[in-house]
């Protein structure tokens, strides 16, 4: 068992689920979910489509060198995990989520627009060049800026969408189980939206045509706006309650103002009981004992007495109460085991750009017409994470329970994630070894030149799917055991940001990732502009080596974490 010595005294406040507005009771239900859903559907479909086959689009419309192509796509990806962070923060705090996703729409419909001129008109991108070579136009910082333009727009929009739809669903019901059940489906849509953009309108794109793909996404983003609109007049939108995170911000305030005044006895909880003892029920945990000082109560903080059982009020600023310093607590404390998914989300988002440039390299056929295109790769990993989740619910981890007498714990399941991660890496390292050892048996000195004509390694690129199908399942055990632990983990107060956090691990994996690969290009010859000439292998193995170290890190924070929630820790003790 945990030492709960260092978990909070008191408990936290229910979150009031039955409270809305007099004019909401006959607002939200199940008719809001057709108007969600659709609005949800082609809003991935477009987005994702667009994003997974942005990689292809710069190499073959812009004349990119493949790994500056790759960077960029990491650089949009990780940009479309991390803005709506920031989207989540102003609908909870000040606008509510309806506005703000109506606004992201609007501003997504704008980048289409450019994405579909980019593709239309040949005066905004360079002209094309059949056989790519450093001769090739590039393009003019005109044509750059439409094209940046419409990334740029694609980000903020979706950063109004992306976490608040999620929100916006929950908000129309009032019972938990309503509540799980639109999760259900949510979880559908959203992976159905993903399987359609990574394969009917990577098609598209590239297969019959880039303004066609394009405009297709136009469409289905107005459609998006237009279902979003027509439900409007259904839709439960509860008010903001103002930002918990100024509050967290006043923490550190008030405790570095105290910082040099002697440590008192009494603490500020509010609620019922103003003011407690350092050693009574109540009082803040002997962790980060500085940040205690802003709930101490100094004769600065004008705390009144209001009765002989330690009741009172204060209108001090400096003045906290110990919620709000455990809260803050329970954060920094969770910061280690979250940044041990940094690694993580590095090792995936390498492999997710160089799986696209290794597939343009082989034998995409499938019979004498059809040719599966590069930018189609992702959906493996998502088609196994669909396909794994109900036999890790349904078999895995019962059998698991039936063997240890209780299921695994949401840090054991990260933790399977990571072994699997390290697996996927090996492997992608073995089969990357084995396309340059064809590619270098049938061309010898001469297979950069071939690569440039066009020419195809006769390997099937049926071996990555098994690689790529290998970090699916790990991504479908460490994802949502990711979710679970900080939900479980995190203040009630502040579960929006408890549910950004693993998707902001996404966001710091494509950023670190574009870091990783400049990197390698600096200070090694492993990653050239034709990965025929490179030794991506060792990319690979690099890869591998340094999730394993930080499996190692993971699993030092998982055994010295302390946990704020001793439900979390049932498969543990």
């Amino acid at each position: 068992m945990e030492d709960t010595e260092s978990s909070p005294k008191y408990e936290l406040k229910p979150l009031d689920h039955e409270a809305h507005p007099k004019g909401d009771t006959k607002r939200g239900g199940w008719i809001t979910l057709p108007f969600i859903a659709g609005s949800m559907l082609a809003m991935g479909l477009a987005i994702n489509g667009t994003t997974t086959n942005l990689q292809i689009y710069l190499i073959k419309e812009y004349n990119m060198e493949s790994i500056d192509a790759t960077q960029i796509a990491y650089i949009v990806r990780g940009s479309l995990y991390l803005v709506p962070l920031a989207g989540a923060i102003l609908s909870d705090s000040y606008f509510g989520c309806f506005p703000v996703i109506l606004a992201g729409a609007a501003t997504s419909v704008l980048s289409f627009v450019l994405f579909t001129l980019s593709a239309a008109l040949p005066s905004l991108r360079p002209p094309h060049c059949p056989k790519a070579s450093a001769a090739c136009q590039k393009g003019t910082p005109g044509q750059l800026a439409v094209l940046y333009g419409a990334m740029f727009l694609l980000a903020i929009g979706t950063g109004g969408t992306r976490f608040n739809m999620a929100t916006l669903g929950a908000d129309q019901f009032s019972s938990s189980r309503d509540q799980d059940t639109f999760f259900n489906w949510y979880f559908v849509f959203l992976y159905a939206s993903f399987m359609l953009g990574d394969t009917a309108i990577v098609y598209l794109q590239d297969g019959v045509s880039w303004a066609l793909g394009f405009g297709v996404c136009l469409a289905a983003m107005a459609f998006s706006l237009l279902m979003l609109l027509m439900g409007a007049r259904f839709y439960r939108r509860p008010a903001p309650k103002g930002s918990p995170y100024s509050e967290l911000a006043r923490v550190v305030v008030a405790a570095l103002r105290k910082g040099r005044v002697d440590v008192g006895a009494r603490y500020h909880v509010g609620n019922d009981a103003a003011a407690v003892d350092s050693a009574s029920v109540g009082a803040p945990s002997k962790t980060l004992r500085f940040l205690n000082r802003a709930a101490m109560i100094t004769a600065s903080d004008n705390f009144l007495e209001t009765s002989g059982a330690g009741h009172g009020t204060s209108d001090s600023q400096q003045l906290c109460t110990v919620q709000q310093v455990e809260d803050l607590k329970s954060l920094l404390a969770v910061f280690p085991l979250w940044s041990s998914g940094i690694m993580l989300s590095v090792s995936i988002g390498v492999m997710i750009g160089m799986i696209i440039l290794q597939a343009l390299t082989m034998d995409r056929s499938i019979g004498h017409r059809f040719k599966i295109p590069a930018g189609s790769m992702g959906v493996c990993s998502v088609a196994a994470f669909i396909a794994v989740t109900p036999v890790l619910d349904r078999v895995a981890f019962p059998l698991w329970r039936r063997i240890t007498g209780v299921p695994p714990s949401a840090l054991q399941r990260v933790g399977l994630g990571h072994v699997v991660n390290i697996a996927g890496m090996v492997v992608a390292a073995l089969v990357e070894r084995r396309r340059l050892s064809i590619v270098r048996l049938l061309h010898g000195a001469t297979a950069a030149d071939e690569a440039a004509s066009g020419g195809v390694t006769p390997m099937s690129v049926f071996w990555l799917v098994f690689t790529i199908a290998i970090v699916g399942i790990g991504e479908a055990l460490h994802f949502p055991g990711t979710m679970a632990f900080y939900y479980l983990e995190f203040p009630k107060t502040l579960r929006s940001l408890a549910t950004a956090m693993a998707p902001l691990l996404v966001a710091m994996g494509f950023y670190l990732s574009t870091v990783f690969v400049d990197v390698v290009r600096r200070v090694t010859t492993w990653l050239p502009g034709n990965i025929n000439q490179g030794r991506l292998d060792n990319v690979y193995w690099t890869l591998a080596v340094a999730v394993t170290i930080n499996f190692g890190y993971f699993l030092l924070c998982a055994t010295r974490y302390k946990y704020q929630n001793q439900s979390t820790t049932m498969a543990d003790c």
